[in-house]
């Protein structure tokens, strides 16, 4: 190990969480799309849909952590391998675009030059969502999902009904989640205006109700001042800083 890396029982724990998210996600997912959706209960469905989505976010939180490469710090390579196939896997996306327009919000966050900031004049959530998710999504990118839609439904027989529940809308619900807890909650303007270079801000939710919502994503302030964290780490630095900066609501 080379001095000042982490150690390897930090690749350990990193790649066995992300393979557990991937495979709970492609399994889950694989189920799904096989159940007879009509014979469900509604509470199933909507049960179901939501835990996908939330491997959904996972998949993505993975990818985050492997563009800072903390995803496994020794085998650096793995992080890029990882990262290509979960933002694939998510909506095919370029894991290379993606990672740019991450450290572009890194280096201006909350400022001109940020990819996920608002435009500039429509700082509600509905209105930067939109602006966000234009900023990400492609032409190209929607056709080919289209084309995977296409070639589940006539190609292997899925229902409708199970890929528009089970598969679109577990994704989509899945952006804004990032989105909300993600982005704007953290990088809203305050009444009082940004207390700092970061121009983020963190919630105060307790660590459980922190990883349901977004895998501790909304530890904002943390993951900007420690971007060399994984996303399971950042309750620890949290706690170790005596006056974390937290959101006024």
């Amino acid at each position: 190990m080379v001095k000042g890396q982490p150690p390897l029982s930090h690749d350990i724990k990193g790649l066995s969480i992300a393979l557990a998210i991937l495979v709970g996600w492609s399994g889950l997912l694989a189920l799904l799309l096989m159940v007879d959706i009509e014979a469900m209960a509604i509470w199933a469905i909507v049960g179901a849909a939501l835990v996908q989505t939330f491997l959904y976010t996972g998949l993505f939180i993975t990818a985050h952590d492997a563009m800072h490469r903390t995803l496994s710090p020794n085998a650096r390579m793995i992080n890029d391998g990882i990262g290509r196939l979960n933002v694939f896997l998510f909506a095919l996306f370029s894991f290379s675009k993606l990672k740019q327009s991450h450290w572009d919000h890194h280096r201006h966050p909350a400022e001109a030059g940020d990819p996920d900031y608002h435009d500039g004049v429509h700082t509600g959530a509905l209105r930067w969502y939109v602006h966000f998710m234009r900023e990400y999504v492609s032409v190209v990118q929607i056709m080919g999902m289209a084309l995977v839609f296409n070639l589940l439904l006539y190609g292997a027989g899925v229902a409708v009904a199970n890929l528009l529940v089970f598969w679109v809308a577990p994704s989509l619900l899945s952006t804004v989640q990032l989105f909300y807890f993600g982005t704007y909650r953290p990088h809203r303007q305050p009444a009082g205006g940004y207390a700092d270079k970061h121009r983020a801000s963190s919630n105060d939710y307790p660590i459980w109700l922190s990883f349901l919502t977004c895998y501790h994503f909304g530890y904002h302030w943390e993951h900007h001042e420690r971007p060399g964290l994984a996303w399971w780490q950042l309750p620890a630095f949290r706690r170790s800083q005596e006056k974390p900066l937290t959101q006024v609501e």
